[in-house]
C-alpha cells in the first residue's frame, strides 16, 4: 500500500449497556465495540478504518459519555452529515453526540483524562421493572447518611487493591479519586422511578477492574450495618490485605462523562 495520509477524529457516544456483554469485542457475544464497527463498516462502504475505545466498560454498564477514536484513510469532509449517517444506522440503544478531528499526536489511550461514574440506586421496596436497565434496588433498608459518610473516605490517593477483582501483586493500586459522594439523584428521571433514589458520583484519571462496583458493594455493607466506618478507613491503608466479597450489581453502574485535559 501506498503511504496514504491517515486522519483521526474523536467521536463521542452514549450507550444503555444492558443487552451487551461490555465494550469489549468477545467471540460470539454483541459488544457495544462490535456494534459500533459493524455500522462503520456498512456506512464507510467497506473503507479502511480502525477504531480505538477510551476504555472498557464492563456488561450490563451503561455510558452517558464515553469516546473512541476512528482512524481512517479519507478525510470525511462533512462532519454532520457523518454524524447523521452514523445515527440514523446505529441501534436505537446506541446514539453518536459529536465528531472532531484530531492529530496524530492524540492518543485516546494515554491522553489525559478524567472519568466520571455513577451509580444509580434506591432501597427498601421492589422497584418498576422498567427501572432494571439503570437502578440497582436493595431490599433491605440502608443508613443513607452514614453511606454518605463513607463515601468521603474513598477520596484522596489510597490502596485500592482491595477493590480490585481478582488482583495480583503486580498491579498499580495507589489511585487517587479525586471525589467521592453519595446524594440524591437528579441527574437521571423518569415516572416509573421510586420516589427517592441516590447517585454515587465518582470522579478520577484511573479506576481498577470493578473498583467503582466495589467501593459501591462496601458502601451497601455499610448501609446494612454489617461494616463500619473504621473498617473502610482501614481497608484503604497501604497494608491493608482485605478481599472485598460484594461486587454491586453492574446494571446500576453508568459512565457519566470522559473528558480529555
Amino acid at each position: 500500500m501506498f503511504n496514504k495520509k491517515r486522519y483521526y477524529y474523536l467521536i463521542k457516544i452514549q450507550y444503555l449497556g444492558y443487552r451487551f456483554h461490555g465494550w469489549q469485542k468477545q467471540p460470539k457475544l454483541k459488544t457495544i465495540h462490535l456494534m459500533i464497527d459493524r455500522t462503520l463498516n456498512f456506512i464507510l462502504e467497506g473503507k479502511q478504518f480502525k477504531t480505538l475505545g477510551s476504555g472498557r466498560t464492563d456488561a450490563m454498564v451503561s455510558a452517558n459519555e464515553s469516546a473512541f477514536e476512528l482512524f481512517i484513510y479519507e478525510k470525511i469532509e462533512d462532519e454532520v452529515a457523518f454524524l447523521d449517517l452514523f445515527n440514523h444506522n446505529l441501534p436505537q440503544d446506541l446514539r453518536a453526540l459529536a465528531i472532531e478531528e484530531v492529530d496524530a499526536e492524540f492518543n485516546i489511550i494515554q491522553h489525559s483524562k478524567i472519568k466520571e461514574y455513577v451509580y444509580l440506586f434506591t432501597f427498601g421496596q421492589k422497584c418498576h421493572p422498567f427501572c432494571a436497565p439503570l437502578m440497582t434496588t436493595i431490599l433491605d433498608d440502608l443508613d443513607i447518611e452514614i453511606m454518605k459518610e463513607g463515601a468521603k473516605l474513598f477520596e484522596g490517593l489510597h490502596n485500592f487493591k482491595p477493590y480490585c477483582f481478582r488482583a495480583t501483586d503486580k498491579g498499580l493500586y495507589l489511585r487517587e479519586v479525586e471525589s467521592c459522594r453519595l446524594v440524591e439523584n437528579t441527574l437521571f428521571t423518569a415516572n416509573f422511578f421510586p420516589e427517592n433514589t441516590f447517585t454515587l458520583i465518582v470522579k478520577g484519571k484511573g479506576f481498577g477492574r470493578n473498583q467503582i462496583r466495589l467501593m459501591m458493594g462496601t458502601l451497601i455493607k455499610l448501609g446494612r450495618g454489617e461494616v463500619d466506618l473504621n473498617y473502610i478507613e482501614s481497608s484503604l491503608k497501604p497494608e491493608s490485605t482485605e478481599v472485598m466479597d460484594f461486587i454491586a450489581p453492574a446494571s446500576g453502574l453508568i459512565l457519566n462523562s470522559v473528558e480529555f485535559e
